[in-house]
Order: C-alpha cells, then sequence, then structure tokens
C-alpha cells in the first residue's frame, strides 16, 4: 500500500493540476501523506533533529527511564492508560512560551517553526482551493492560526508488547507537519480498517495528516485518521509534530460552499436534474440550495 506523495515544487509547473489533484486524492482518500521538495533547508531541518537529540541523551533519557511511567511495565504488565514518550511542547504563536523550553533549542526550534508554518499556509491555500473555496478561506476560517510544536521521544522500551507510545487518536487541530525519525519506526495510521505502519523519514521528507477541524470545515470531504505510535525495541523514535491549528476564539462550521441543501421536494429535484443530468453534481446541488430556500 503505497501512502501518496505530494512534490510540493510540481505545484508550481506544468504539473500543477496533476499535482493538485493528487493532493485531494491524498486528503479525501487517505488524509495523510508524504511531502517532498517542500523548500525547508536542509541544514536547518539537520540541526533542529540533532539538537533534539542531543537534549535528548544528556537531560530526558535517564529520568524517562527513572519514571513511575517506566516502573510501571514489565512482561506481565500490560498497562492500557499510559504513553510510552516524553515530551515537551512549544508555542511558537499567538504567544510564544520561548523561554519554558530547553535553551539550546531556543534558536533552532523558532527558527524551524517559520520555515513550517509558510508550508502550511501554503498547504491551506492549495487544499481550498481544491475545494473550490477562496483560496484564503482555511487561513480566515482559523482567525489567528495557533501554532505549536511538540517535540517528544518514543524511548527504547524492553517490552513493547505491553504499552503504547503513544494511544490511538486523531488530532484535535488543522494541519499537522510531521518531521520525524530516520531510523526508527513506530507510527501507525488507520487505513480500510487495519493499521499501517509509516516507514521511517527519507531524505527529509514531511508527512502530514489532517486533523478533526479540517474534517469539519470540508464537511466531511477530507478525513482527519486515527493514529497510534508502537515503542521499539531496538532504538528511541525522534518526533517532531509542527500544528497549524484555529486560533482559539475561531468558529469553526463547515463551508456553507460544500453543505448539501437543507431541503426541497423530491418533485422540485426530478424537475431540476432534468435539465441538468449531465452537470457537475456538486454544481448541482450549489444551485439547488439557491433555488430551494
Amino acid at each position: 500500500m503505497e501512502i501518496p506523495v505530494i512534490k510540493m515544487d510540481e505545484l508550481h509547473g506544468e504539473k500543477r493540476s496533476e499535482t493538485l489533484s493528487l493532493l485531494h486524492d491524498a486528503c479525501a482518500q487517505w488524509g495523510f501523506f508524504w511531502l517532498e521538495n517542500h523548500g525547508i533547508n536542509d541544514d536547518l531541518m539537520d540541526r533542529t533533529k540533532e539538537l533534539v537529540n542531543k537534549h535528548y541523551d544528556q537531560n530526558m533519557e535517564n529520568n524517562f527511564y527513572s519514571s513511575e511511567i517506566a516502573k510501571t511495565i514489565g512482561p506481565d504488565k500490560v498497562t492500557s492508560n499510559v504513553d510510552w514518550e516524553c515530551s515537551f511542547m512549544y508555542h511558537h504563536q499567538p504567544k510564544s512560551n520561548i523561554h519554558d523550553i530547553p535553551e539550546l533549542l531556543r534558536t533552532k526550534v523558532p527558527e524551524y517553526a517559520e520555515e513550517v508554518v509558510k508550508l502550511a499556509e501554503q498547504l491551506a491555500e492549495v487544499m481550498s482551493e481544491n475545494l473550490g473555496l477562496d483560496k484564503d478561506y482555511l487561513k480566515k476560517a482559523f482567525t489567528k492560526p495557533s501554532i505549536g510544536i511538540k517535540v517528544a521521544k518514543y524511548p527504547r522500551c524492553s517490552h513493547p508488547e505491553v504499552v503504547m507510545g503513544l494511544r490511538g487518536h486523531t488530532d484535535a487541530g488543522g494541519i499537522i507537519l510531521l518531521f520525524q525519525d530516520d531510523l526508527v519506526p513506530g507510527l501507525q495510521f488507520m487505513k480500510d480498517g487495519r493499521w499501517i505502519s509509516i516507514p521511517p523519514t527519507k531524505g527529509n521528507r514531511i508527512f502530514v495528516n489532517l486533523g478533526d477541524q479540517i474534517e469539519v470545515i470540508s464537511n466531511g470531504i477530507y478525513k482527519s485518521i486515527c493514529h497510534q505510535v508502537v515503542p521499539n525495541q531496538n532504538g528511541s523514535r525522534l518526533s517532531i509534530a509542527t500544528f497549524y491549528n484555529p486560533g482559539a476564539d475561531a468558529i469553526i462550521f463547515p463551508a456553507p460552499n460544500l453543505t448539501y441543501p437543507s431541503q426541497y421536494r423530491f418533485q422540485d429535484y426530478l424537475n431540476f436534474y432534468s435539465a441538468t443530468k449531465f452537470t457537475d453534481k456538486v454544481s448541482r446541488f450549489q444551485t439547488t440550495k439557491m433555488v430551494f430556500k
């Protein structure tokens, strides 16, 4: 099962139409995809990853294995209500908590965040376009978007069969852009009723998934998909997830252009249908909404 791959640079050339179609199918049929040629500097990504791993090795690893969570598992101790992870959250906007994150990361993580925000805004524009909306629709709907980065390590686990790295869930927000480990696997997404494993990142690709608010705004056209993390017996997995979310005061609702007509008499629809049978269905629904208010 091949996970869709979107090449961002092809949105600006002769393959734009084909790439828009691939992106639309990825959002509608999968709810997640790989993003290549995204324009974020490789040196910045490599340095950010290097510093996060250094901070984990120096400050987080020993603390985690000494924690109560680490002491709760064993070969005969199945644990269903904890996550085998250590993490911290960097809030980038609207209000930064830069002084709450490790000093080692206070330069590169915000710099990385700025670049990912630009990428998220590009995605929001083309997703809006694919939905037949104004290209700034999603950004406006988010009303001063909230940006945060969850920096996590899923430590090596001697008994991965008895605990989850991160329990199954969908993401509450908007567009999630993940820069993850290039060696250690663990991320899984639900597809057609079964879990599929997302392989480690190659070549600084970014993995994108959609949150609940995109599903609501798109009236269910685009999907928010359940995912989880399983721990690994052979290594610790890195995860740097950027959340491009609505602002706290954003009022979320399905885009009116994407909703079905609320009510009409069937015979009236049939009469209209007879004259528009061979036109686009979505356009017919939109006209129906205006005619049969």
